[in-house]
């Protein structure tokens, strides 16, 4: 789990470095049910084709290979930056990345709240790369969905990653009582 906000290059470059060998996970995933601390969540069943992947900086972490894409989810609660506006957070973890073109960016309805969808081009250490990223804020944690590839896959991997995402939801007793 991030211990504050961490650029997405960092969790990327754990990314590759996991699906290479090596990582460790967090919290327990059935494969569906989340839980580490305070954060509790559900994820329908992962799209055919995406693999699991363990990444130091990551709640969880898949690798659609098929699309040449990386997914990251990022849970953390009792944090100073809960009440950062969507777009400071979503633009923190981009930190890092170069020649940024916004594709779009909208608040969208998810899990109960309102969160930011923002899809950009992008470059990493000059690599292009289309992202798609979510970020939710949900009684007192912050929750960061990332889909990141090459471009000549996001268009065939993207779907599913966004039926994937819209599937998640809080379980009871998740986050900060407040």
């Amino acid at each position: 789990m991030w211990c504050g906000l961490r650029s997405l290059g960092l969790v990327v470059a754990a990314a590759v470095v996991a699906a290479c060998g090596g990582g460790r996970a967090t919290g327990s995933f059935d494969g569906n049910v989340y839980r580490n601390g305070p954060i509790a969540f559900q994820l329908p069943d992962p799209p055919a084709g995406w693999k699991r992947i363990d990444v130091d900086d990551a709640s969880l972490a898949f690798r659609d290979d098929e699309h040449g894409a990386s997914v990251l989810l990022n849970a953390r609660c009792l944090s100073a930056d809960d009440r950062t506006p969507l777009v400071a957070l979503t633009n923190h973890l981009l930190i890092g990345a170069t020649e940024r073109e916004y594709l779009s960016q909208d608040a969208v309805p998810f899990d109960g709240r309102e969160a930011l969808h923002t899809k950009l081009k992008a470059k990493w250490d000059g690599v292009p790369m289309l992202i798609d990223v979510y970020v939710l804020s949900k009684d007192g944690c912050i929750y960061d969905f990332i889909y990141l590839g090459a471009p000549s896959g996001y268009e065939g991997g993207a779907p599913a990653f966004d039926s994937f995402v819209r599937g998640f939801r809080t379980l009871r007793g998740s986050g900060v009582a407040g």
